[in-house]
């Protein structure tokens, strides 16, 4: 305990910027995936076919092949990021939207097609039977999916520690190596970290699941 006291500093620091990694880049993927669901059932072939590459463009790429791309890929275009923390954040966005958007087009196909032609009898635009009628059930019904993505996305924050951001993987990888005897209590910590996050987010996640349930 008193190791753990010790470094307490440090490890407070690499939870909170692990925290902010998964909640920034959980949002901005949210943003970026619904607007590509939009896209994926468009009736423009154009953008349907733009949103379906991107997806499987970065579902079939391992997220540390983003993470390198962007960290020391585009630096050959004259491109680079304000700092490590906002190029992980970009990993972590555009990889998860790709599954955000998967997820919210099988809401998307699961609401009745009746509504829509109902939408657009009442002259409603596509993107206005999207916004009010299609997407607000979309939502309710995968909210489990989305919430499995969203687990995954905090878990997936521990590669930002090979590009040099202090999250909770990087701190163990620190404190293990200066401090190899012990490596349980840093270990012990490091996942209750992870636990942390991971444990309220389900609980929360299934009590959004049985509040927005819709009832067939």
């Amino acid at each position: 305990m008193q190791f753990l006291s010790d470094n307490a500093d440090l490890l407070w620091s690499a939870f909170l910027t692990t925290l902010s990694l998964a909640v920034v880049s959980g949002v901005c993927a949210l943003v970026l995936g619904t607007v590509l669901a939009g896209m994926r059932v468009s009736p423009i072939a154009p953008l349907r076919g733009l949103a379906t590459f991107y997806v499987e463009v970065f579902r079939n790429t391992p997220l540390t092949v983003v993470f390198f791309f962007l960290a020391f890929g585009i630096v050959q275009i004259d491109l680079q990021f304000p700092s490590r923390f906002i190029t992980a954040v970009a990993a972590l966005s555009l990889y998860t939207a790709a599954f955000v958007c998967e997820a919210l087009r099988s809401g998307i196909n699961a609401v009745p097609s009746g509504q829509a032609e109902a939408a657009r009898a009442l002259g409603l635009t596509f993107g206005q039977s999207l916004r009010q009628i299609v997407l607000p059930q979309a939502f309710r019904t995968v909210v489990p999916p989305l919430g499995n993505v969203w687990i995954a996305l905090a878990k997936n924050t521990s590669i930002a520690a090979g590009f040099a951001v202090t999250d909770l993987t990087a701190a163990l990888q620190r404190l293990a190596n200066a401090n190899a005897d012990q490596l349980l209590a840093v270990f012990a910590a490091v996942v209750a970290g992870y636990l942390v996050i991971t444990l309220p987010s389900a609980w929360l996640i299934r009590v959004v699941e049985n509040r927005v349930a819709i009832v067939r």
